[in-house]
């Protein structure tokens, strides 16, 4: 479904105005909606010479959000039972420094590792060998322990690349193509460059004037930010982070993922870190996705699963509002466009647990058990949904409850009261 014109005419002047004002020498956008690309445009011009207004099919380099594809990676690998998240770097990487710290701390940046490889700035330099990446590694650059705070580090994320390789036995690159890109059908998604592409540039702050940018072959940081890709492509990466696809990784290691796990004090509750994701709240939802900056390119890739939304946005371009459109584009099509309430149909049949409807009380703290979208909810001063087990047994799905078991409890064979994590449930205050 086509966004309204007067939704769309908002979209285009957040875009003229991120790349007018930051000085963009191009910025390409687009927005998901219930997996489908319903919107896209451009402002600039993407490469020197007769480089015109860039589309959907434009090749940027999205830095950073590489690193998503990586998590994914490791996902995979837990998944598929190669590893524990709680492993040691050093069970997978041997003598590396750094090799007590967990594949959970790398994946959230929560380990206290430096931000960056020892040596010449590796974003603006030939990229070096894994084993010459990790001769340079030392302990001692540690920035503070583990565990403590939310530290990026573009290093982590080329060790977790090596780990997945030696795991799979198979290069990374390769195991991106086949495992991710392939499934997703995301077929201009590369390491290098390949036509139509954008030139990577800096602007001169006084003269205005462009300065190209390199890229260089990362090497072994290749997994931390070397892709390159268009909005076309990264608009089936963001449906898939809507709807998962099984093929890649299932919808409970997604949820997983995009559970905080790490956060800088500074930016209090408003955004963290989850396993290879940025999140962001966005008040009464949660914005989910990856940020990315190379020399000369900038990108944003940001959903929220909830309204069922995305945007995506690339610009060449080593500074601006390019990264923090994408959560402002959601943002305008929330504000002009908000989500249909579903149409309400009847329930059907419950499999097990009817005869647990109706009011029930903790104490004397009233609560429901009702029914919602073939699942049992439990609501007021205690709330979880819950799934079978078997017979007499739920678990809790979410809030305080997820994970705890709710055990029926009979009088013969009706239903005397209900107990989940000591909480006892009765049909009377206090079973009265």
């Amino acid at each position: 479904m086509s966004l309204r014109s007067d939704t769309a005419a908002a979209l285009f002047a957040e875009v003229a105005a991120a790349q007018g004002d930051s000085k963009l020498p191009s910025v390409n956008a687009g927005v998901v909606r219930d997996g489908a690309l319903v919107w896209t445009a451009a402002r600039g011009r993407f490469a020197t010479g007769d480089g015109g207004l860039p589309g959907a099919d434009v090749q940027y380099r999205i830095g950073s959000i590489t690193k998503t594809l990586t998590a994914l990676l490791v996902m995979q690998c837990r998944d598929d039972g190669l590893l524990s998240l709680n492993d040691a770097v050093g069970k997978h990487l041997p003598g590396i420094a750094f090799g007590d710290r967990t594949i959970r701390h790398l994946l959230a940046h929560s380990g206290g590792m430096n931000a960056e490889p020892e040596g010449p700035w590796w974003e603006r330099n030939p990229g070096v060998t894994f084993d010459e990446l990790t001769a340079a590694m030392s302990d001692a650059q540690a920035v503070g322990p583990a565990d403590r705070r939310h530290h990026y580090s573009n290093l982590g994320y080329g060790l977790l690349g090596e780990i997945v390789a030696r795991l799979r036995g198979t290069a990374w690159l390769e195991l991106v193509q086949q495992r991710i890109l392939a499934p997703l059908e995301m077929r201009r998604t590369t390491y290098f460059p390949e036509a139509p592409a954008a030139d990577g540039f800096s602007v001169n702050p006084f003269s205005g004037q462009l300065d190209p940018e390199p890229a260089y072959d990362s090497g072994a940081m290749a997994p931390a930010g070397q892709l390159w890709s268009t909005i076309e492509d990264l608009a089936r990466y963001a449906a898939f982070w809507i709807d998962p696809v099984h093929e890649v990784l299932s919808r409970d290691s997604v949820e997983e993922m995009a559970t905080p796990v790490a956060a800088d004090p500074r930016e209090g509750l408003t955004a963290s870190y989850g396993l290879g994701l940025r999140l962001i709240a966005d008040d009464p939802q949660l914005l989910i996705g990856h940020t990315g900056s190379m020399p000369g390119f900038l990108a944003g890739l940001f959903v929220d699963r909830v309204r069922r939304v995305g945007a995506v946005t690339l610009g060449n371009a080593t500074y601006g509002r390019v990264a923090s459109l994408a959560p402002d584009l959601i943002r305008i099509l929330a504000r002009y466009e908000p989500p249909v309430t579903q149409e309400w149909v009847p329930e059907p049949p419950l499999a097990q647990g009817t005869e647990l409807l109706g009011h029930w009380y903790w104490g004397n703290t009233p609560l429901t058990i009702t029914v919602c979208g073939g699942i049992l909810q439990l609501s007021g001063g205690l709330s979880t949904r819950l799934s079978p087990l078997g017979p007499d047994r739920y678990q809790g799905r979410d809030g305080y409850l997820a994970g705890e078991t709710l055990h029926v409890l009979r009088d013969g064979e009706s239903v005397d009261q209900l107990n989940i994590a000591t909480f006892v449930l009765t049909r009377t205050p206090y079973g009265r």
